[in-house]
């Protein structure tokens, strides 16, 4: 088994390199897919292109195994991209009022390409059919069913979709008979609160117990929702060729759930900063960024070019990148990431100097890609290739 690499090993592989850079560690990245395949069993999954981001890396997982087959896209002009590029069983993980991308997406499909659109709405479907006759084609839609829990004083989990019941489901569906270029062929449920809520924050001892116990009653209720909700749709003689579920913090919950077909998967192959701080599960930081050090302001304070990546979502700590290589490295309270340059105070053992790499994570997975045209792709602590990002594609979609 792969451990964790040393900073000299890095520091090795970027000493010549120009910096700042973002890498993905393939060695970390094999051990990470493996681990994902013992997690789901004999469940497929499907790769969530928000968390990767860079064709290479999509095409090496997917071609990695054969329990990953298809993708999870973020927008559906991504999905057209990706369907132009060769990839296909492409998933529109969230609804699109973007009549151009949609057009788009319909000339794949017209094609022969298996692409998805999300609805949850009737105001969708209904864009979605005329853009179906407009193209002379049957759009396969999928239905984003909530699966958030209200407790008493708490909206446990995100607020995404309007259909929560297979009360809500039954009106759309009855609604949806009216549009003859749509059909409906998939279900999906992302239990956000299970699959992206940490239950091991440090100094959050009672928090963490407290997200536990509702962690485990939600889920039994998202699950029976989700069991009727498909068992319904199927004795009305729906085919539902897709019902997608979770993400990286539920892959064993959601494998466990017979009908399900997929779960998603994506932040776990490089496992992001915040993915430490689980208690199911631990993989290895695959993903990275060096920073060079530019600057010694004082004993034992030192600046770098760059650093100021900061993840999306509700702000603080935790959403700032995370200091990797050297250990003892420690960012400036006051100061925190900068957009040209990061300070950090270091109370390691190993020497530091001006020129020298540092490492750091980002706190979530795909997003860092948005600041990288390129990521080094490191093999047996080498950089054995260059490729692109989506940035480095020139795609920006969201």
């Amino acid at each position: 088994m792969v451990k964790n690499k040393t900073y000299q090993t890095y520091h090795q592989i970027f000493k010549d390199q120009p910096l700042p850079a973002a890498f993905v560690d393939m060695d970390l990245l094999d051990e990470n897919i493996h681990a994902i395949l013992k997690r789901a069993g004999s469940k497929k999954m499907r790769i969530a292109s928000k968390s990767i981001r860079c064709r290479y890396i999509m095409e090496y997982i997917l071609a990695s195994n054969t329990s990953f087959e298809g993708v999870m896209c973020y927008s559906a002009g991504e999905a057209a991209w990706l369907a132009e590029e060769g990839f296909d069983n492409l998933l529109i993980g969230y609804p699109s009022m973007n009549k151009v991308e949609l057009g788009l997406v319909a000339d794949q499909v017209k094609l022969g390409k298996r692409i998805y659109p999300m609805i949850d709405d009737l105001d969708q479907a209904v864009l979605l059919n005329k853009i179906g006759e407009e193209k002379g084609i049957v759009f396969k839609t999928c239905i984003d069913i909530d699966m958030s829990t209200d407790f008493p004083g708490i909206h446990f989990g995100v607020y995404r979709s309007p259909l929560h019941t297979l009360t809500d489901v039954k009106k759309l569906v009855e609604k949806l008979k009216s549009l003859p270029h749509i059909s409906i062929s998939g279900v999906m449920g992302y239990e956000a609160q299970t699959a992206g809520t940490a239950d091991r924050q440090p100094g959050e001892g009672l928090k963490n117990a407290v997200i536990k116990i509702l962690k485990k009653r939600s889920n039994k209720d998202y699950t029976e929702r989700r069991k009727e909700i498909v068992s319904w749709l199927t004795q009305e003689g729906y085919v539902l060729e897709i019902v997608n579920a979770g993400g990286t913090g539920s892959i064993e919950s959601s494998s466990s759930e017979p009908w399900v077909t997929e779960v998603t998967v994506g932040s776990g192959f490089y496992s992001p900063g915040l993915f430490d701080h689980y208690s199911g599960f631990k993989h290895l930081p695959a993903m990275g960024f060096v920073l060079q050090i530019v600057r010694v302001p004082r004993n034992r304070y030192f600046t770098c070019s760059g650093g100021g990546y900061i993840a999306s979502g509700k702000t603080g700590a935790l959403k700032q990148p995370y200091p990797y290589l050297p250990e003892g490295i420690k960012p400036i309270k006051y100061e925190g990431f900068g957009e040209v340059q990061t300070p950090f105070v270091y109370d390691g053992n190993i020497p530091l100097k001006i020129g020298d790499p540092v490492l750091f994570r980002h706190a979530k997975a795909g997003e860092l890609c948005e600041h990288f045209n390129y990521l080094s792709v490191l093999k047996k602590d080498n950089i054995s290739a260059f490729t692109t990002t989506y940035r480095g594609d020139g795609k920006s979609f969201l």
